[in-house]
């Protein structure tokens, strides 16, 4: 048997349109609301029209355990000229955090970008202050790119962001 922590009980499947009620519960956690820019009070039938209109250009991916979402991770690809890159964002459950629930959404979604999508650039931002999540993407290859000032507001005060990239080489294609 596997102890809760035990990220090897975590199954890890696209999102669908029927988990809209799961995912819009997880995403109105306090600490998951907090460390995202996502609105407050916002309705399950908000996130049921977003995972119907996902662009083809986006992965949107769950943990699960016993049948219940953990997480949510998404991988947005850019248009045009910056089609080789694409934006990252993870969430996991308030009660769930430290049990390599977001370090498997990450790494099967740098394995997407990596060695299905041909995506050389991911992105991502980041809340100074969330020491545990700026560890893993750094654990993942993603370096400092710049700090952005009164980036959002959270908990009535402006606050901070790290600008966070991890950029690898493609094989035949020189500059990148």
């Amino acid at each position: 048997m596997t102890e809760a922590n035990d990220p090897s009980d975590i199954s890890i499947r696209a999102a669908r349109a029927v988990d809209f009620e799961a995912i819009s519960a997880l995403m109105s956690q306090p600490g998951i609301r907090s460390g995202t820019l996502r609105q407050p009070f916002s309705n399950p039938e908000q996130t049921r029209k977003w995972l119907e209109t996902l662009s083809d250009d986006s992965i949107v991916i769950v943990a699960e355990r016993a049948g219940r979402i953990l997480g949510l991770a998404g991988l947005h690809r850019s248009k045009g000229r910056r089609h080789h890159s694409a934006a990252l964002g993870i969430s996991v459950d308030d009660n769930h955090r430290g049990e390599g629930i977001g370090k498997s959404l990450l790494t099967a979604l740098i394995d997407a970008a990596d060695n299905w999508l041909g995506i050389s650039r991911i992105e991502l931002t980041v809340f100074t202050d969330n020491e545990p999540a700026i560890a893993l993407y750094r654990k993942a290859g993603f370096e400092m790119e710049g700090t952005h000032r009164a980036y959002a507001l959270r908990h009535g005060v402006l606050a901070d962001v790290f600008a966070m990239a991890r950029i690898r080489a493609l094989a035949g294609l020189n500059g990148v």
